[in-house]
């Protein structure tokens, strides 16, 4: 028995051990931990930008995804985090006709808290480009200036997808 229980223990340390340094080995953003997870968060909003030729999978996490569903997004709760997964567009090989994900560019996050980002308008911005996912530190002010344009929408531009009920 002291043999199962000490196989289960260094199981269970080597999970949370595995998940720590998971999240752990990406610097942090803006001085904001990288999201860990994110990769099985749900599916908000879809986008194509033809300035620059990228396609967007907006994610989010529970509390971003429960607001999008129920129309409470405007202003977004405080918990809520938003995810923008970029890749640049391109044309499926066997069908010209298909726009398909190509070179993966950056992951993107818009973080919630009204008290803690007062001064960033109630969110934390972070970006990690390139898939080796090496932290964007030219500032959230970057972020903020593209954001401009829909402050009246929380700083938001997604729009959740509607879905079938």
């Amino acid at each position: 028995m002291k043999i199962l229980y000490g196989i289960l223990v260094l199981f269970f340390l080597g999970i949370v051990i595995n998940g720590y340094a998971d999240n752990n080995s990406i610097a942090p953003s803006h001085g904001i931990v990288y999201p860990g997870g994110w990769k099985n968060w749900a599916t908000i909003a879809v986008s194509h930008r033809n300035d620059n030729n990228t396609l967007r999978v907006i994610l989010g996490n529970d509390v971003a995804v429960n607001a999008a569903r129920s129309g409470n997004t405007n202003p977004w709760p405080d918990g809520a985090i938003l995810g923008k997964v970029v890749w640049k567009d391109t044309q499926l090989k066997d069908w010209d006709e298909a726009t398909v994900p190509g070179d993966f560019v950056h992951a993107e996050f818009m973080f919630k808290n009204s008290e803690k980002y007062f001064e960033t308008y109630g969110w934390g911005w972070a970006r990690w480009i390139g898939l080796k996912q090496k932290p964007f530190e030219k500032g959230m002010q970057v972020c903020i200036d593209c954001h401009t344009p829909v402050k009246n929408r929380d700083w938001v531009f997604t729009d959740p997808a509607l879905l079938p009920k």
